[in-house]
Parts: C-alpha cells; sequence; structure tokens
C-alpha cells in the first residue's frame, strides 16, 4: 500500500489529504537507473518503489508528490501521486516541463548539444543560436496546430531599456518586451507604435541565505526587513501602477493573502533589534556584506543598478551596514543563487508562471525548494504541503494563511515591490500579445512588413533545454520550440489542452491520467508517443538517472514544484 508519509503529523493534515493505492511492491533486476530502453522508459521509477507513507524510495529519504508515471499506452500517461495536487493541470502546462523525443534525450543529453540545439514539437524549429547576437526561429512545416503567421522569428536582446525603444522606433525590431517607465510616454504618443500593459503578477524581493553569518540569526532578518523604506523604492523607480508588496504572492490570486502583512518600515525599532541579534551572535557590529545582483531589468525589477545603490544607502542610513555591490553575469548569478552561494543580500525577483500559490511559495520556500536562501523551515514546509494538497478552500486559505505568517516570522527575504509592466508594438504587428505570464508566442503573431517578427528581451538566453533553467529569459526562448501537455491560452493564464488532448484524475485526485494527440511528430520527424512523455519527466526528476545533466544540472522547478527529486537527497 502507498501510505501517508511520516513527515507530515495526521494533526496537521487533518485528514484532508486522500491518499492513493498501489500493489505490491514488485522485485526489480537493478538497483538503480540503467541505460534508457531504446525508445524510453515505459514506466518510471523502473528500479525501485515509492513508499509515500514513510517517505522513502528505495530507503532513501523521498519527499515528492509524484509515485510512479507509466506508459498505459502509445498514447496514454498515468501520473501515480502520493497526495492530491491542487495545481496539477498548471504545473504540467508550465515550459519547464517539456516533452523531448526519448532517443534525442539519451543522444544529446550527455554531449550537451541539448542545450544548445533543441528538438521540440512546436510551432517553431531552432533555425540558428547566434550567441551574443540573436536567435532566429524557422516555422515548422509538419506542425499539428495553426501554421506561425510569420515563417521566421528572430529573438534578440537589450539590458539597456533605451536601446529597446531606439530598436523599435526605427523598424529594426517589431516588438519589445518591458520598455522603461521613462519610455511609455514616448510609444504611447507615437502614431506608429502601440503598448500593451501586463497586470503585476511578480515580486521583487531582496533575498538571504541563513548558512551564512549573521543572516543566521532570526532577529538579524527581522531587522532588515524593518529597516529598508520599501515604498521609497517604489516611488523613485517603479512606474505608477506598480505597488508596494505586502505578501510574497499576488493578491489578486486565490488564497494568497491571509495572515498578517509585511512589516512597516520602522529604523528605530530595526537598529534596536539588529543589535539583539548582533549580541547573541556575539558580535559587535554587522560585518560589511555585498549585494549581489544581476544587470538585467525586469518587470519586477526596472533599473538594477540604480536599486541595488538605493538599497545600499539605506542600509549605511537606517542601519549603519556597509555594503558593497556585486555585478554578475546573468547565467552565473542564477547558478549562484540556485546553489545558495551568495552570501550577502541578492536581488532576484519572480513573474508567475501559472496562478496559484504553488508557483511563488513551494517554489522559493517549498520541501523542495532551492539553496537560494539557505536551510528551509519545518513549519513552512508544513503548511505549504497542505495547501498543496487540497481543493478545500477552508483548508487551502487557512494553510496558506499560516505560511504567510510563518515566512514574515523567518524572513528569507524581503518582498519589495510589484512591478508594472508592458510590451510594445509596432502598429502594423498582427495580433501583438502581452501576456501577464510573459510567455507571448510568436507564431500567433503576425511579422512586420518584410514578414519576418523580431522580438526584444532584456537578455540572452541561458540555454535552450528549459528542465533545467529558471530564467524567463531562456523560458521564452523555449515556449517557441518546445510544448508541454498542457499549455496556457493566448494573453490568458488559463489552461488548455496541448501535447495531451485531456488529462483527467480519479476520485481521490490521486491518478492523472492523460489522453494524448495522435500524429505529433518532432522537428527531427520522430514520433511522439507516450515513452517520450515519461521519459522527459524520468531525466528531471530522478537525480541518479546517468541522464539527469542539463546545463548545470540544478533542475530547480521539479524539485521545488513536485516536492522532490528521487532520491531526494541526489547524493
Amino acid at each position: 500500500m502507498t501510505r501517508r508519509p511520516t513527515w507530515l503529523s495526521a494533526a496537521a493534515i487533518g485528514g484532508a489529504i486522500a491518499l492513493m493505492s498501489v500493489s505490491a511492491a514488485p522485485v526489480f533486476a537493478q538497483d538503480g537507473p540503467g541505460e534508457m530502453p531504446a525508445g524510453g522508459w515505459t514506466s518510471y521509477p523502473d528500479y525501485g518503489t515509492v513508499d509515500c507513507e514513510a517517505g522513502t524510495f528505495n530507503g532513501q529519504p523521498y519527499a515528492g508528490q509524484i509515485a510512479s508515471i507509466e506508459a498505459v499506452d502509445d498514447l496514454t500517461v498515468q501520473f501515480n501521486l502520493c497526495r492530491p495536487d491542487a495545481s496539477f493541470l498548471q504545473k504540467i502546462a508550465f515550459s519547464a516541463f517539456p516533452i523531448n523525443d526519448a532517443d534525442y534525450i539519451a543522444a544529446a543529453m550527455p554531449d550537451g548539444s541539448i542545450v544548445d540545439n533543441p528538438i521540440g514539437t512546436g510551432p517553431y524549429k531552432l533555425g540558428e543560436w547566434r550567441r551574443g547576437s540573436e536567435v532566429i526561429f524557422e516555422a515548422n512545416p509538419d506542425y499539428w496546430g495553426d501554421a506561425p503567421l510569420a515563417e521566421t522569428a528572430v529573438l534578440r536582446w537589450s539590458s539597456e531599456p533605451g536601446q529597446k525603444l531606439i530598436e523599435l522606433q526605427s523598424g529594426q525590431v517589431d516588438g519589445v518586451d518591458n520598455p522603461s517607465s521613462d519610455d511609455l510616454a514616448t510609444i504611447e504618443s507615437d502614431p506608429n507604435l502601440v503598448a500593451i500593459g501586463r497586470e503585476p503578477i511578480n515580486i521583487f524581493y531582496i533575498g538571504m541565505n541563513n548558512t551564512y553569518e549573521p543572516y543566521n540569526n532570526e532577529k538579524v532578518r527581522q531587522a532588515l526587513a524593518m529597516g529598508i523604506d520599501r515604498q521609497r523604492i517604489v516611488d523613485q523607480f517603479y512606474s505608477e501602477a506598480s505597488a508596494v508588496a505586502d505578501y510574497f504572492t499576488p493578491c489578486s490570486f486565490d488564497y494568497a493573502c491571509g495572515g498578517e502583512p509585511w512589516y512597516e518600515f520602522d529604523p528605530e525599532a530595526a537598529q534596536a533589534l539588529l543589535a539583539e541579534g548582533l549580541a547573541e551572535l556575539g558580535l559587535e557590529e554587522f560585518p560589511e556584506t555585498q549585494i549581489h545582483l544581476r544587470v538585467v531589468d525586469r518587470s519586477y525589477l526596472p533599473f538594477p543598478q540604480q536599486v541595488a545603490v538605493d538599497i545600499q544607502d539605506q542600509l549605511k542610513e537606517n542601519l549603519g551596514i556597509t555594503a558593497t555591490i556585486d555585478e554578475q553575469e546573468s547565467g552565473t548569478f542564477i547558478d549562484n543563487s540556485d546553489a545558495g552561494n551568495l552570501p550577502g543580500l541578492h536581488l532576484l525577483g519572480w513573474n508567475a508562471d501559472y496562478p496559484d500559490p504553488t508557483n511563488f511559495l513551494d517554489y522559493h520556500f517549498g520541501v523542495g525548494a532551492s539553496a537560494q536562501f539557505g536551510e528551509g523551515w519545518p513549519d513552512i514546509h508544513e503548511a505549504l504541503l497542505l495547501g498543496a494538497s487540497n481543493a478545500d478552500p477552508e483548508i487551502r486559505t487557512q494553510a496558506y494563511t499560516d505560511a504567510n505568517n510563518a515566512i514574515k516570522q523567518h524572513v528569507p527575504m524581503i518582498p519589495i515591490a510589484r512591478g508594472a509592466s508592458s510590451t510594445a508594438w509596432a502598429a502594423d504587428v498582427e495580433n501583438p500579445q502581452s501576456s501577464p505570464l510573459s510567455n507571448e508566442l510568436f507564431y500567433k503573431i503576425g511579422g512586420g512588413a518584410d514578414g519576418t517578427l523580431v522580438f526584444m528581451q532584456s537578455g540572452e538566453p541561458i540555454g535552450m533545454f528549459c528542465a533545467d533553467e529558471s530564467d524567463g529569459e531562456s523560458l521564452r526562448a523555449c515556449e517557441q520550440i518546445n510544448e508541454q501537455l498542457y499549455g496556457f491560452e493566448i494573453d490568458a493564464a488559463t489552461v488548455e489542452p496541448s501535447l495531451a488532448t485531456e488529462c483527467t484524475a480519479n476520485e481521490d485526485s490521486t491518478v492523472w491520467t492523460c489522453s494524448l494527440r495522435e500524429g505529433v511528430t518532432f522537428h527531427d520527424g520522430s514520433t511522439f508517443e507516450a515513452a517520450d512523455v515519461v521519459t522527459s519527466y524520468a531525466v528531471s526528476w530522478d537525480a541518479a538517472n546517468p541522464l539527469h545533466i542539463g546545463r548545470d544540472g540544478s533542475f530547480t522547478y521539479f524539485p521545488a514544484l513536485w516536492g522532490g527529486l528521487l532520491p531526494a537527497a541526489a547524493e
């Protein structure tokens, strides 16, 4: 039997989590993942059994939601879960869980070529990635859906907001992401251009890692939370539609904003609390620290260098803390954040991937979260597991209220702002988009006068095997090439079938069965089948799998959103 994990007490879950049943554990020939069979795995894991009650896989700790994935036949996949998942469809629609051809994974993962040369099922295939310059997409003539409106799409980038406006005005690009607030008035007054706003479902925060002194003291972290004037930052650097964030998750999401709002700015109280925390650590003063950032303007963080300087000034003015600024290359910064290698403060943020608290809270603070903030907190974990496993509104409301209060107490980060953003387009572009999830799909957008669509974002993709990426610049590139079982409607956060025609749940939502679309082929001509789904999930899910490689091997989304890797410890 699959039983309740011991790491969730019966009192904590209040009997609300339904549990699945599986047959007795079979006998396996090997004690670890072997070489991938030709055509991919049809059942995974194939070398052991998840014990959901004990919270183990083959005796090792495992906190994940998935118990097994099976290809029932060539066009049917079954996900067996340890506990219900209230956002299952939203997760499988997210671009960090693309479906790749199993044989291509086996061939291209070991040498890393899958990172630079993805083979998907999407409306565009990769034409050429000109490093440092642009990515060229070519229409997929065998696409199962609507043909792209533009035969060629080009993705370019610039970290300078003013450069985006110059390129748009001159006709060098047809659309840009996230023009600066300073340029919006110019765009809106130009009859040849159009700006389309987005709902600010994002968060900019100042992160801390509790494994580094003095951030390992809760009073120190709370003092920092009280000693930063967040309204000053919003007033100086954000557009009018932006706002100070009192909760980590956008309040437009259901269940998001229960519990106490964030600390008020109170420098005197902050100084007193800081002195207490430092005394507990045996320190007379706060050691010189760093503010780590990447110089990429995002909707949640415009003008990152200027914001960093203001935070540096506030630390000195309000708390007597001396900080230096450390600018890192974008990919290096993201990798260091995921690995917990940022010992000072770091400036990061999050754009919604799907509209549910699990996307914001589980990824950052859940049991499977990365090492960005150091060691996690059991009370946060418990509340988030309860919230993610229930569809009952009352249970979810209380769970996320408890989670928000615990996050406020422990202060893994300081929520600063929700940044309003937009896209801007040449007026002659057909069907311009401004997705609330920042996942504009180029194939539904018509090009300019020459028929080629050129779009400019803020940074170069880090890699295009997006199961192992977490930055929006990479995800946008992947979304033109790859597809998931479900996707999101154009300019909306509503899920719709994609490579699956339908996914349905059993009575207690612990078994999801997905019927796959027939006649779909990958860009190399191979046929899309259920084994491709199982294999794509397996190589992300299993830390011991020989194909669990990716670009840097972090695969941060999978453990964060599905609760953990196989095995969870990933030794």
